[in-house]
C-alpha cells in the first residue's frame, strides 16, 4: 500500500486493525501514506506483529503475532465501497486465517469484472488451500509471486517455464514471476513470457521488496503503462527499496523517475 500510495495510487486498506499500541502504530503509518483505513477499528484485541530478522547480506526471516488482522469477516468487506476502475490486491499471508479467507473468496465471487485483481501468494504459498486458489486463479488479472513461490506451485526450477505453467491455469490473468536482482517474468496470454531486466544495487535489507514491486507495478500499471514497462519500472521500484532499511521503502515517483532516467543512460 505505501509503494502504491508514494507513486500516486490512492491506497484504501480493507483489513482489521485492533485497538492498542501495536494498532496505533499501524494507523499512524498508514495515516503518514496517505491510506485510508475503511473498516472500523476492533475493540477489545490489538493488531498483530511481526519481527524481521535481516541477516547481513539482506536476507530475512519473520517471527509473526496474530491480531486484530486476522479476525475479517464478509460483513466487514460488504461495507467497503469498490468502484470499477479499482484494484484489488491481498496476500496469501490472509488466507491462512479462516475468517479472512471466507471473507475474501466471497468477494472475488462477487467483484465486477472490470476490478482488476492482483493477488501475491506469498512465501507460505504451499500451505494455502488448493480450493482457495482455484477460486483466485479462475479470477485474477495479475499473480505475482518470486521465483521461489513459482517453483512451489508448478516444481519448475526455471522461472520463465513456471510462470508459463502458471499462466496455463489462470482463466484470465497474466503472471509476474520476480527474480530478485535479474528482474522478473512477464507472462500474458498470447505472447511468450518475457524476461524484464532488472537493475543490480548493494542490498542491505530485503525486508518489503516484493511488496514494493507489487505495489508499483499496481501504480504504474494505472498511469497507463503497458505491463512489461510497468514491470520494469516495478523493478527499478524494488531496487530502490533494498537499499534502504525497513519494511516499506519504496521510493516517491520523482525518485524512481530520475532513477530509471539514470539507468537508462548508463
Amino acid at each position: 500500500m505505501a509503494a502504491a500510495s508514494r507513486l500516486g495510487l490512492r491506497a484504501v486498506y480493507a483489513g482489521v486493525v485492533g485497538l492498542g499500541p501495536f494498532a496505533t502504530i499501524a494507523q499512524d503509518a498508514m495515516r503518514d501514506e496517505d491510506i485510508t483505513v475503511a473498516i472500523p477499528p476492533l475493540a477489545g484485541v490489538d493488531t498483530g506483529f511481526v519481527v524481521a530478522i535481516v541477516e547481513p547480506d539482506g536476507e530475512r526471516t519473520f517471527l509473526t503475532s496474530q491480531g486484530a488482522e486476522s479476525t475479517l469477516t464478509s460483513s466487514q468487506l460488504d461495507g467497503v465501497d469498490i468502484h470499477i476502475n479499482d484494484v484489488v490486491y491481498f496476500s496469501g499471508y490472509a488466507l491462512l486465517h479462516p475468517s479472512n479467507a471466507r471473507a475474501l473468496l466471497a468477494l472475488i465471487r462477487r467483484l465486477p469484472q472490470e476490478v482488476v485483481l492482483v493477488f501475491d501468494p506469498s512465501p507460505l504459498v504451499a500451505t494455502i488451500d488448493q480450493g482457495a486458489l482455484d477460486v483466485i486463479f479462475e479470477r485474477v488479472d495479475w499473480l505475482s509471486c518470486n521465483a521461489r513461490e513459482a517453483s512451489l506451485m508448478t516444481e519448475a526450477s526455471d522461472p520463465i517455464g513456471a510462470a508459463q505453467l502458471l499462466l496455463d491455469r489462470l482463466v484470465r490473468g497474466s503472471v509476474i514471476v520476480r527474480c530478485g536482482r535479474d528482474g522478473c517474468v512477464v507472462a500474458s496470454s498470447g505472447s511468450p513470457a518475457e524476461q524484464v531486466e532488472g537493475f543490480p544495487v548493494d542490498a542491505v535489507d530485503s525486508n518489503g521488496a516484493g511488496d514494493a514491486h507489487v505495489g508499483a507495478f499496481a501504480a504504474l500499471l494505472t498511469q497507463g503503462r503497458s505491463p512489461v514497462e510497468a514491470a520494469r519500472w516495478a523493478n527499478g521500484a524494488a531496487a530502490l527499496s533494498v537499499t534502504r532499511r525497513g519494511p516499506a521503502t519504496g521510493p516517491l515517483l520523482h525518485e524512481l523517475a530520475a532513477f530509471m532516467v539514470a539507468q537508462d543512460r548508463s
